[in-house]
């Protein structure tokens, strides 16, 4: 009796939670929050592939309405959006999103592209890709950054001397973090290598094709080399401890090379690293360039040597013309 009551109850449970669940999606709103959600981080896994040249994201529909009726273990489903109790209502707000365009139906053809369907009903055996970007809030904040950051990189000339060391020091900072991160990667993989494993640190870092989140995970990555590279390891180790053996016997050469390597991280935190002259057009990089009174009697004195020079050749000129003139003259004499 106990077991038929509870049974009882959840059905009532269930057929009172459909219709509530059925008029709260009914709004525009609401139905915007659940999107918000199933395009969260949350929601269902989704892929990429190419549309009319537009990278997308599709889902199949039976997917999509056991996300929904049930969702995945460790999902935190909103308190403010109401469970589906049954497939029939989830399937109903899928309806309801290609009616109104958030999703449409989508066709395979080709491995990794998309068409738009003739067929726009919803079928939980088709794929639908997401038309509905969600909230645009974050999107149009990092927009209204990157447009404020792009004009004060145009307008540095103008920017006071203290910002114009500060942002020196932190490129210059950031410089020699990456290019210790690099060298300390590539330590770390040889050492390890040696030994016959491969292991990254960050082994993403400079992989294009993820997000900047992602290019951090994992932090570690470590497998078993190949068969095969026996040779090599043993010749990379000889080559590599044969040059820690060099750096020890060699302390005045090494020693020389670590301060050259010193001096040239100082030089570059002074700014000196460059030539006095690059040096100086760097200092006075703000100052409007106009030509010194000497520039202007130089260019004078210039002008006048070349006139000067074409009227001394004009003058030969003439004087070859006339001795041509004589020796005509003289030849019809004699004739």
């Amino acid at each position: 009796i106990a077991t038929s009551r509870s049974f009882n109850s959840t059905l009532e449970g269930r057929a009172t939670m459909a219709p509530a669940a059925k008029e709260f999606y009914e709004d525009q709103k609401n139905l915007n929050k659940l999107c918000n959600f199933l395009r969260g981080a949350d929601g269902p896994a989704v892929r990429e592939a190419i549309m009319m040249d537009k990278r997308v994201y599709y889902i199949k529909g039976e997917k999509l309405v056991n996300f929904m009726v049930e969702p995945k273990k460790g999902t935190k489903w909103p308190k403010e959006l109401p469970r589906f109790s049954s497939r029939p209502d989830a399937i109903a707000v899928c309806k309801e999103l290609c009616n109104i365009q958030y999703i449409h139906r989508s066709e395979k053809v080709a491995k990794g592209e998309l068409e738009v369907a003739r067929v726009r009903d919803f079928d939980e055996s088709a794929y639908f890709t997401w038309i509905y970007e969600g909230d645009m809030t974050n999107k149009n904040l990092m927009t209204t950054a990157l447009i404020i950051g792009f004009l004060c990189c145009t307008c540095f000339p103008i920017w006071p001397n203290f910002l114009k060391v500060f942002v020196w020091y932190m490129s210059v900072s950031l410089l020699i973090f990456i290019f210790f991160l690099v060298t300390l990667r590539a330590l770390v993989f040889l050492f390890v290598w040696i030994i016959g494993y491969e292991m990254w640190f960050l082994p993403n870092l400079f992989d294009e094709s993820l997000g900047f989140c992602e290019s951090f995970v994992p932090v570690i990555s470590c497998e078993k080399t190949k068969d095969g590279q026996l040779m090599y390891r043993v010749g990379v180790s000889v080559a590599f401890f044969s040059f820690c053996y060099w750096a020890v016997t060699q302390p005045s050469e090494f020693d020389g090379f670590v301060k050259g390597q010193g001096d040239f991280i100082k030089d570059l935190y002074a700014g000196t690293l460059l030539s006095d002259m690059s040096q100086k057009d760097k200092e006075n990089i703000d100052k409007p360039k106009m030509p010194s009174l000497e520039d202007l009697l130089k260019k004078l004195d210039s002008e006048d040597e070349e006139e000067k020079e074409l009227s001394e050749e004009e003058a030969a000129e003439a004087l070859l013309d006339s001795l041509v003139e004589d020796s005509e003259d003289i030849d019809e004499d004699e004739e």
